[in-house]
Order: C-alpha cells, then sequence, then structure tokens
C-alpha cells in the first residue's frame, strides 16, 4: 500500500507539473558589443530564477523613476502579505512604509522579499497584477521564454526563464538605466542605521566586474548574473542551477577568464543582446518600451477595455490607462510557457502602412524589432490555420530612436466574434493576444 501510494503521488506530480524541461545547469557567456555568444550550456532551457527575479522588478522601478510615478523618496506602503515575506528580508512592518531608496538598495544588497513584494503592490496594485507587468516587459526587450509569477523570486513552479534571457535583462539595465545600474556594485548599504550588507562575493575578487545579481532557491540551485568590463570588453555571464555557491562562483571565474579575452574591444555607445534562441537567435540593440505599449495591470488578453490598476493613495505614483501588447503573459493560475520557435515557414507581407477603416485586429506581440514582429506573424498565421486565412499581417513601429518597438498584429476581422475565434485559435498554439477595434 505504501508503495502504490507513493506510485500515485508520483503521478500526480508529474501530471501537475508544467509541461517543460527544465535545464538544471546551464550557462551563457555573450560579447555584449557584438551581441555574439561565447560560450553555452543548456542557455535555452527552462529554469527558476530564484531572486534573479529582482532584476525585472528593480527595471520597472528605475522605469517608473524616469517616468515620474516614484521618486527615490516616496514611501511605499507595506502590506501584511508584503511583511510577512519569508527571508531574505529587510525586516519591514506591515501597517508601515519604506522609501523606494530603502526598498531598491535592499533587494539589490540584501536579496530582500519584502522590499520586492512592497514596491510590486505599489506599482502594480497587488503582486499578481505586477508580475503580469513583468513578464510583458520581458517580451518586449526579448526574453522570449520567462514567465514571472511574483516579484522577488521566492519558489513557483510556473516561474521560469533562461540563461539567454537574463542575459538580455542584464543588457536592458546596463543601456537603458545606466546611472541606477551602478547601484548593482554597492557591497553594502545603511538601513535605519544598521550596515546591511551583500553576498555577491564573487564581484568583490573578479577584476572588473560590476554587477549584477545572485539567486538560490532549492528548486533552482545557485545563480548568479555577472557583467564584466576589462579595458573595452564587455561580457555577460549567466550561470544557472549551481550545487554549491562556491562551484558557481567557480565555473562564472573559470568561464569569463577563458572568454572575456576573445570579446571584441570595439568601442560602442549600447550594448546588444541575443534574443530568440534556438535557430532563430538574432543580436539585437535591446529596447526599452515607451508610455505607449505598457499594460494594465488587470489587462485581460481577450478584453477591449479594463478597469486602471489600483494604486494605493499614499504613494505618488500616477494612474495611466494605456494599450497592451502581450505575447504570452498569464496569471499564475493558468501560465503558458512560449517553446523556441522555429524559423519563419512562410514570406508574408508585413505592412508598414495604416491598418484599414472598420473592422478588428488582432495584436500578440510588442517587439524589439520589425524582424522579429515579421518572423512571430509568420510562424502564428502558419500555424492558426484556417483561424488566419482571411487575415493580413500588420506591423507598426511606436516610441523614436532606442525606446522604438513594433506591434505585430493580423487586420481585416469583419466582426469582434471572427477576431475572437483567431484569438482562440492562436491561444491554442501557445500565443496570447488581444482584441483592438480599427481607429481609422
Amino acid at each position: 500500500m505504501k508503495r502504490l501510494l507513493m506510485a500515485l503521488s508520483a503521478a500526480v506530480l508529474l501530471v501537475s507539473a508544467p509541461v517543460a524541461s527544465f535545464a538544471g545547469g546551464a550557462y551563457f557567456i555573450m560579447d555584449a558589443k557584438t551581441g555574439n555568444v561565447l560560450a553555452s550550456n543548456n542557455a535555452d532551457s527552462l529554469n527558476h530564477p530564484a531572486s534573479l527575479t529582482k532584476m525585472m522588478t528593480l527595471y520597472l522601478a528605475f522605469e517608473a523613476i524616469h517616468r515620474g510615478k516614484l521618486s527615490w523618496n516616496t514611501r511605499i506602503p507595506v502590506s501584511r502579505a508584503a511583511a510577512t515575506k519569508p527571508p531574505t528580508k529587510l525586516g519591514l512592518k506591515a501597517g508601515g512604509t519604506v522609501t523606494v531608496r530603502e526598498a531598491v538598495d535592499g533587494m539589490i544588497v540584501k536579496s530582500a522579499n519584502d522590499a520586492a513584494a512592497a514596491m510590486a503592490e505599489a506599482l502594480g496594485g497587488s503582486e499578481s497584477g505586477f508580475a503580469r507587468l513583468m513578464t510583458q516587459k520581458a517580451r518586449e526587450i526579448g526574453m522570449r521564454r520567462t514567465v514571472f509569477v511574483n516579484a522577488s523570486g521566492l519558489p513557483s513552479m510556473q516561474q521560469v526563464t533562461t540563461a539567454r534571457d537574463m542575459s538580455t535583462l542584464a543588457v536592458a539595465l546596463i543601456n537603458n538605466y545606466p546611472q541606477e545600474y551602478r547601484l548593482f556594485s554597492q557591497p553594502s548599504f545603511t538601513y535605519r542605521g544598521q550596515r546591511v550588507r551583500g553576498h555577491n562575493n564573487l564581484m568583490y575578487r573578479y577584476e572588473g566586474m560590476d554587477g549584477i545579481k545572485t539567486g538560490y532557491t532549492n528548486a533552482s540551485g545557485f545563480n548568479l548574473v555577472s557583467a564584466v568590463r576589462q579595458g573595452n570588453r564587455r561580457v555577460i555571464g549567466v550561470v544557472m542551477g549551481g550545487a554549491t555557491a562556491r562551484g558557481r562562483d567557480a565555473l562564472m571565474a573559470s568561464l569569463l577568464d577563458r572568454y572575456v579575452p576573445k570579446a571584441s574591444p570595439a568601442a560602442t555607445p549600447r550594448l546588444l543582446a541575443s534574443v530568440g534562441g534556438g535557430k532563430v537567435a538574432k543580436q539585437v540593440e535591446v529596447a526599452s518600451a515607451s508610455d505607449d505599449v505598457s499594460v494594465d495591470v488587470d489587462a485581460q488578453t481577450t478584453a477591449t477595455t479594463t478597469p486602471a490598476a489600483t494604486i494605493p493613495a499614499t504613494t505618488t505614483i500616477a494612474r495611466k490607462r494605456v494599450e497592451a501588447a502581450p505575447l504570452a503573459f498569464a496569471a499564475a493560475s493558468n501560465v503558458t510557457v512560449p517553446m523556441d520557435r522555429p524559423a519563419a515557414m512562410d514570406q508574408i507581407l508585413v505592412a508598414n502602412k495604416p491598418a484599414a477603416a472598420g473592422g478588428w485586429q488582432v495584436q500578440i506581440a510588442a517587439t524589439p524589432t520589425a524582424q522579429a514582429a515579421k518572423d512571430l506573424l509568420s510562424e502564428a498565421k502558419s500555424r492558426a490555420g484556417n483561424a488566419l486565412a482571411n487575415a493580413s499581417p500588420y506591423t507598426e513601429a511606436v516610441g523614436k530612436g532606442a525606446n522604438t518597438v513594433y506591434r505585430a498584429r493580423f487586420v481585416g476581422f469583419a466582426s469582434r466574434d471572427d477576431a475572437n475565434s483567431a484569438c482562440s485559435a492562436l491561444k491554442r498554439k501557445d500565443f496570447d493576444c488581444m482584441l483592438l477595434p480599427n481607429k481609422g
């Protein structure tokens, strides 16, 4: 009977686990001047990010500061849910507040889970709402396979990423928030009279390393993202799934020793990332999205109108209704993990003129490059079959310069029902989507 119960338990775990393979051990070393991959192993296989998650929480906090939604002195309310997060933590008290600067320093140096949750609730109304923003932002900057369901990296089977995706996030942080990125090199900070020290030990003894983040849970193993500058060479390294912190650090150091000298010494104003994975990996300049493509906290992939996010009244965050542009984000209870896509199978015309007046559109992504939008539309049209037979692919550039993103849409649906049917077909093929009425 005991053996039978054990077998049944194992079967339940297999059935309930996400449909994905986890790499266990993975590494990825990239020349950030060229986007070229110098070394990799399991770079596009799924792993749990653990506290590497906070890199995205911090990215969105920096974005909010630059957009005037937060200041460094904004006081963020601390809920009971945030205060009761398990360690590591700052020890925030429910009903109290924490400044943005304290929360940011706490996440970087202490990897504080309570600070991450408080920031998430301030920016997203709830941690789950903020996680949808995180996943949306991941898609916008080229993180093809990452799904976030919390802001801290505390254990969740559905929170997944890849070594390549984490290198893309590191490049985005350096490119888009260079002043704030310098905070990742601080070894300690003072929190309410107490000195709080960090534990990214390799950064303090490896020449040229100026960031960026460690992570660990039982499920993830020991993770590390590192950025190294030696002369004009700039290299991003990611190690995931280490058995021990010492072993993880040793592997990172040995990889950097071997491959940093092989990186390009050419001068360049912006770093490049390798995004996509598999046969369709590309070297691209990581873009940050403009306000036009931010997503509402409560946006649903099939809704055309949604309520605005609820932001605590004690913060200085501006509430703004903006258009969603999802690819594959979902609530924790219904996460779709996108798989590596094959190369585009059909050559299709991607229009760069306004869509026809009237009718409905289906948007599947906002991508950092026009080619990425074209590839996604080609694959979606091929896989969705008859549902998109009469639809036309369409891209639209939004933003300026490094902030430009490209909306990937299908247009020409005569009715909302037709568009909804196409969206349903796309979801069955692992694409998320949203319906939009033509405005012409």
